[in-house]
């Protein structure tokens, strides 16, 4: 760029061909940052710089749930009685040093968060997850029965890992462990803790998840009811085991997780079977097995004793031989039944004989009746019917008779006759 030419006024004007110079630049900024108005910060103090007889003091402030900080400085007689790792807010004046372009704050009153107001924004948060649903019980995964790996995110060389890997093992000596060793107190808790929640849950062989700290004093505690962390263990795909602090401790990871344990033993009581359980569990099972078994023999022993003690079985031919006797005096009964309905036809025959016969001409003819019958057949029932000289057939009771007629008489008035054989 010539020296000639102006350089442009403000940032939307600049171009490849007139830049500004980073010195132009950190003016602009140094000149807007001084137009800022002073402000409340809140953060944790993270580092603490307070030299004996020094004027100034000065402090690191970090963000509470992300990995971004600004050099504080302060008066030295303005400072309060705060250690690192406290909660403050912070009211300074944004200052930007034109030399190497950092963002400073110059604080005129630091004021360290009480713990009631920090449980009061603790219990508003919990009231908005709530509401979310986010500790709702239809959310809660079932734990595994027998993990194939156990994620374990712990402090460094902590108490709390040798409760959960001792415990563990000695329940099932076979069990592996995924560990990720973070901070759990202070600083780079929230942003370490979920990133070794969301490294573990991304591993397929881990199918458990455990977050496990020590008993610690409330403030020890706050960083596991940070909403980020939080919303990290919400998001987790695997299921999740909280043993953060002592049974009384409550953070919003217990309420977030699968599973509460009380105590980092509790824990590893919890995510793994106990062996020597399993295997009396199986004996038991084994020795119900098997009696039932035997039980279920003996009776079908039983039963089969009792089939082969009944006749049918201990004679084969009994059932033969049974029947036999069934068809013998059925047919006994069907013989005699015939017997006597013959008996009783032949009777009833005879009868229809006499009878017959007593109806029968024959009958008649034998008392010295006959039947005359002309040639043609023609039975005579009259006298009239007949001629002087006819023959006529005579039927008698035993033989035939041909017979003339000499004279013809006939049927006198009813009464004045007498009929003669």
């Amino acid at each position: 760029m010539r020296p000639d030419v102006p350089l442009p006024e403000r940032a939307n004007q600049t171009t490849p061909d007139r830049p500004w110079p980073v010195r132009l630049l950190s003016t602009k900024i140094a000149e807007y940052v001084a137009r800022m108005s002073p402000l409340w910060v809140e953060g944790q103090i993270v580092q603490l710089n307070r030299r004996p007889g020094a004027g100034m003091a000065f402090l690191t402030l970090r963000d509470a749930d992300v990995d971004m900080s600004l050099a504080v400085k302060i008066l030295a007689r303005d400072l309060p009685d705060v250690a690192e790792g406290a909660r403050v807010v912070v009211h300074a004046k944004p200052d930007f040093y034109l030399k190497n372009g950092s963002l400073s704050l110059h604080a005129r009153e630091i004021r360290a968060v009480g713990l009631g107001e920090l449980l009061a924004r603790i219990e508003h948060l919990k009231q908005v997850l709530a509401a979310e649903g986010l500790f709702a019980p239809e959310r809660k995964i079932p734990l595994p029965f027998l993990p194939r790996v156990v994620g374990l995110v712990c402090g460094r060389e902590s108490k709390a890992e040798h409760d959960v890997v001792v415990n563990a093992r000695a329940r099932w000596p076979g069990v592996r462990f995924e560990i990720r060793e973070v901070a759990v107190q202070g600083v780079g808790t929230v942003a370490q803790v979920s990133r070794a929640i969301a490294e573990l849950d991304a591993l397929p062989e881990v199918d458990v998840i455990v977050v496990a700290r020590g008993g610690g004093s409330v403030e020890d505690l706050l960083p596991f009811s940070n909403e980020q962390l939080v919303r990290a263990a919400a998001a987790s795909r695997t299921p999740i085991v909280s043993a953060i602090g002592h049974e009384t401790d409550t953070p919003l990871l217990d309420l977030v997780a699968d599973y509460r344990a009380s105590t980092p033993t509790a824990a590893a009581k919890r995510v793994v079977p106990d062996v020597a359980e399993e295997r009396r569990t199986l004996l038991t099972a084994r020795q119900r097995l098997r009696a039932s078994i035997t039980g279920r023999l003996r009776a079908e022993r039983a039963l089969l004793d009792s089939l082969r003690s009944r006749p049918v079985l201990a004679d084969p031919t009994t059932m033969v031989t049974t029947r036999e006797r069934d068809v013998a005096a059925l047919l006994d009964a069907l013989r005699q039944a015939t017997t006597a309905r013959v008996e009783r036809d032949v009777v009833a025959v005879d009868s229809l004989r006499r009878h017959l016969r007593a109806l029968s001409p024959l009958a008649t003819l034998e008392r010295g009746y006959a039947v005359l019958r002309t040639a043609d057949g023609h039975v005579v029932r009259d006298a009239e019917e007949v001629s002087e000289g006819q023959v006529l057939d005579a039927r008698v009771a035993r033989g035939r008779l041909a017979v003339e007629v000499r004279s013809v008489h006939p049927v006198a008035p009813a009464g004045s006759a007498t009929l003669e054989p």
